[in-house]
């Protein structure tokens, strides 16, 4: 248990404090604690320095309270604007409890520090979230000083395919050294754009033993496992290298318990062998994670649903897929007796006998979708969007924004006596653009309204959430208009590169039987804002950004993950692309992603709260923190780029 990061600020207020220790006192005097080691995480203030802390108790008696020595403070977090990292290794202070835990304690001062607990059969340890990634995580020497179990209660968020790294730190802890370690992870939205995908897990030895679920409704989910502590002092007795280091290890402050974890009539007791993990597909993650993740926010705005303008394209329907799968997960859940989602649910449509069976019914009483079309839009984005939302059962609504645009060019006109022009009929990129974003922006627009009157036109309660569809990659180049429909409530794809919802698209065709979404997968992705070609779409995205989706995604992992400016992109893909570039070529690729991504960078400080999925997000909240006001024209960057071209 731990109060988690999304506290932030927060943490500054002595409230959180106060009522930290509240909750403390309610588990201190709870029976279901009685006869149990718990662990739990709370923020302390020790001599007015407030650490990140576990509180270690048994039986009405805090044994020890343990406070964090490696804070997380990079990419989404800022541990160490709340912390202080504990940097006293190996030393114990005394702590004065506040009154209110002393009333059910009985006990005055506390040991406060770096220490492990020793009971009669073994010896215990605990580490916190970023302790088990540092380098010199306190698992090796703690484990070298004879400590046989681990705990570690983390807040460790979803990443798509980030899952098998939790599992092989777990499981390398024990592999080295022996022993058993204990991970409890987080689960669900902590109120911003993370989902702490769960995944507790028990290894021993280097192998896991009993694996928890990663994407859940259930707000608790406990794993046990029997485990013989005999296995783990025979595993290490043989490891020369472990033992030699261990008689050097300067030894942990010990706190004595008189509590035993086994029992000693406990022979004949069946002890888990180990298990091979399963891990999910990266399609599977998209359609579980963002899903559990609407699902929370859903429940805790109290809103009545979602709305989402659905274009016929492949990122506004792959959101509609991950709806559609949320109302998978909750008959699910109700069908296994989840009383807390069954009740969510009733709320939510506003009917106390509702029972949610069917996901298509589901769907019909939360999900509203709407096809906004103009005289530039196709015929077939609008039957495809029709298609696709019969199969999914969302409450599907067809309008026509042309009267709209008509009116706000209209007022124009007749304030400016300028009439603008699409390219093709003669105007100016500017015109051209111009009346592309009037288009959009009133999507945006209407979206609201309906989301705020569809219900009531139905004699329903509540309001509905709108939801936005920007893939990571589009709003890496800008590549949308500030305000139109990329600006909702909240996005699920908005963190998700089009190569994966592709792929996600694909796995939903097979696993729902969508089959709309067949002709959806085989359409070239167009924005639909510029006037038809005998019927057809002559706009493409790819076009229109001067790059592929491919590339772009290249683009945002080299300049995200590996922190590479104009230059060293252009140093990296001379060898990457060597076989279809020309330096050449590559220079004017990076140069033109750089130009677009720095001309468009304003629009990320207005994004839609989006599920963060990929480590080159680019959200300018909290994960990415750049300028919004570039030199566009990378002046010295580009030279050396040039200069490198005509040396090569």
């Amino acid at each position: 248990i731990c109060s988690g990061y999304g506290c932030s600020d927060h943490y500054y207020e002595s409230d959180t404090l106060l009522h930290s220790f509240q909750v403390l006192a309610k588990l201190l005097e709870s029976p279901a604690t009685q006869d149990i080691i718990c662990d739990v995480g709370m923020p302390v203030l020790h001599r007015n320095v407030r650490y990140n802390c576990r509180v270690i108790f048994l039986n009405k008696k805090i044994l020890l309270i343990r406070p964090k020595t490696s804070l997380a403070n990079a990419g989404n977090y800022r541990e160490l604007r709340w912390f202080t990292p504990w940097n006293k290794a190996r030393h114990v202070e005394e702590y004065f409890l506040p009154r209110i835990i002393q009333e059910v304690t009985g006990q005055e001062t506390v040991p406060f520090g770096d220490a492990v607990l020793a009971t009669k059969d073994t010896c215990l340890g605990t580490e916190i979230c970023e302790e088990l990634w540092a380098p010199n995580s306190p698992h090796i020497e703690m484990g070298l000083d004879g400590v046989e179990i681990f705990t570690n209660s983390s807040g460790s968020h979803h990443v798509l395919r980030k899952a098998h790294t939790r599992v092989d730190l777990v499981n390398s802890a024990t592999a080295k050294n022996g022993g058993i370690y204990v991970l409890a992870n987080q689960k669900g939205c902590d109120g911003d754009r993370l989902y702490y995908d769960g995944c507790a897990m028990i290894s021993m030895n280097g192998e896991t033993v009993a694996q928890g679920s990663q994407f859940s409704l259930d707000d608790v989910e406990v794993l046990v496992a029997t485990l013989d502590l005999e296995d783990v002092r025979s595993y290490r007795a043989e490891i020369s290298s472990r033992n030699l280091a261990a008689s050097k290890v300067n030894p942990y402050p010990r706190v004595k318990v008189n509590f035993a974890l086994s029992c000693s009539d406990d022979v004949a007791v069946p002890i888990c062998m180990p298990i091979q993990w399963r891990h999910h597909s990266p399609e599977e993650e998209i359609s579980l994670g963002p899903a559990c993740w609407l699902w929370d926010y859903l429940r805790r705005s109290k809103q009545a649903g979602f709305l989402l303008p659905l274009s016929g394209g492949i990122d506004s329907s792959a959101t509609a897929c991950i709806v559609y799968s949320m109302c998978h997960q909750v008959c699910l859940a109700v069908k296994n007796g989840n009383a807390d989602v069954l009740a969510d649910a009733r709320r939510i449509v506003n009917d106390e006998t509702y029972v949610p069976e069917n996901p298509r019914e589901f769907c019909k009483r939360i999900f509203t979708t709407c096809y906004m079309a103009s005289e530039n839009s196709s015929q077939d984005t609008c039957n495809r969007a029709k298609l696709l939302a019969e199969q999914i059962g969302s409450y599907h609504i067809n309008l026509n924004i042309d009267a709209a645009v008509k009116a706000i060019v209209g007022i124009f006109s007749m304030v400016t006596g300028r009439t603008p022009h699409f390219s093709v009929y003669g105007g100016s990129s500017r015109e051209n653009l111009a009346l592309q974003n009037v288009q959009a922006r009133i999507r945006m627009v209407l979206a609201y309204l309906f989301a705020q009157l569809t219900l009531w036109t139905r004699g329903m309660p509540g309001g509905l959430l709108v939801l936005g569809s920007a893939n990571v990659d589009e709003s890496l180049r800008g590549y949308l208009t500030k305000y139109d429909c990329s600006s909702a409530d909240i996005n699920p794809i908005g963190g998700i590169s089009k190569t994966d919802l592709k792929n996600f698209i694909q796995y939903c065709i097979e696993n729902f039987q969508l089959t709309a979404l067949r002709s959806i997968m085989s359409a070239p992705p167009t924005a639909e804002l510029e006037p038809l070609v005998d019927g057809q779409v002559a706009q493409t995205d790819e076009e229109d950004m001067g790059m592929t989706y491919a590339e772009l995604s290249i683009y945002g992992k080299l300049r995200k993950i590996a922190k590479a400016g104009p230059y060293s992109m252009f140093c990296k893909l001379i060898n990457m692309w060597k076989e279809i570039c020309t330096p050449r070529e590559v220079a004017s690729k990076v140069k033109h992603f750089f130009r677009m991504y720095s001309i468009n960078r304003h629009k990320m400080t207005t994004l839609t709260p989006s599920y963060h999925a990929e480590n080159y997000s680019p959200d300018d909240n909290r994960f990415d923190l750049r300028p919004f006001l570039y030199n566009t024209t990378w002046s010295w960057q580009f030279r050396c780029i040039d200069k490198q071209v005509n040396a090569l």
